[in-house]
Parts: structure tokens; C-alpha cells; sequence
């Protein structure tokens, strides 16, 4: 059996913005847009944390323009794959693992319904 068949990474998740987006410039000189979204755990325990802050980045321009618009609390809902990026920091290789997103959407409150516009 292939691997194509047997693996998949789709990520879809919604929640609301901890700060608006940045985009930041690569030593490549491609352009990076970083969001971070809090999304609620469904079934928290008593004492547990009742949300997860999760990391998301895209290198596509019309979701890097789009997202500009997004602001703090904006309820959104992206699609992309896990990955685990490295990196070198002047203390060593650093580690994070982030959703890398190929679609975006903000998404009317209340309603779950995506607003006019989407990349």
C-alpha cells in the first residue's frame, strides 16, 4: 500500500485570534504570516486548561492579505497540515510545531456562518 494512501495531515480549526496577525520577512525574502488562535477544549477537566493557544503560519499571498484585515477576538477558521518547523537560535536549535494554512476564513459570531470574503 502506498504512503500517499495511508497518511493524511488535514488540520481544521476554529477559534478566536490572541493578537492580530504579523508578517514577518524571511531571510529568503519570502513573507511569513503568524497568528496565534485560542481554541476551546470540548471536554476540559476540572482543574485542566479549559483552551489551547495554537501557532499558525502561511506562505500564501492571498491569505497573508486577507488575514491583514483580522483583528484581536476575530473568530476565524483555517485549513492546513501539522508540521514541526527548526530552527537555530544563538543557544541551539529551537522547535515548534504549528499549522501551516492554506485557507482562512473569518467567521460571523454566533453563527459559525464565514463572512463575504475568503482566501
Amino acid at each position: 500500500m502506498s504512503l500517499a494512501v495511508i497518511d493524511r495531515n488535514d488540520v481544521v480549526l476554529r477559534g478566536r485570534l490572541s493578537a492580530p496577525p504579523e508578517l514577518r520577512p524571511l531571510p529568503s525574502g519570502d513573507t511569513l504570516l503568524l497568528f496565534k488562535l485560542v481554541v476551546r477544549r470540548e471536554n476540559p477537566r476540572p482543574r485542566g486548561p479549559k483552551s489551547d493557544v495554537i501557532t499558525c503560519v502561511s506562505l500564501v499571498p492571498a491569505l497573508q492579505r486577507y488575514a491583514t484585515a483580522w483583528t484581536t477576538e476575530d473568530v476565524v477558521e483555517v485549513e492546513g497540515a501539522l508540521q514541526r518547523r527548526f530552527w537555530r537560535t544563538p543557544t541551539g536549535t529551537a522547535v515548534a510545531y504549528e499549522v501551516n494554512c492554506r485557507r482562512g476564513r473569518k467567521v460571523a459570531r454566533g453563527t459559525h456562518r464565514a463572512a463575504p470574503r475568503s482566501a
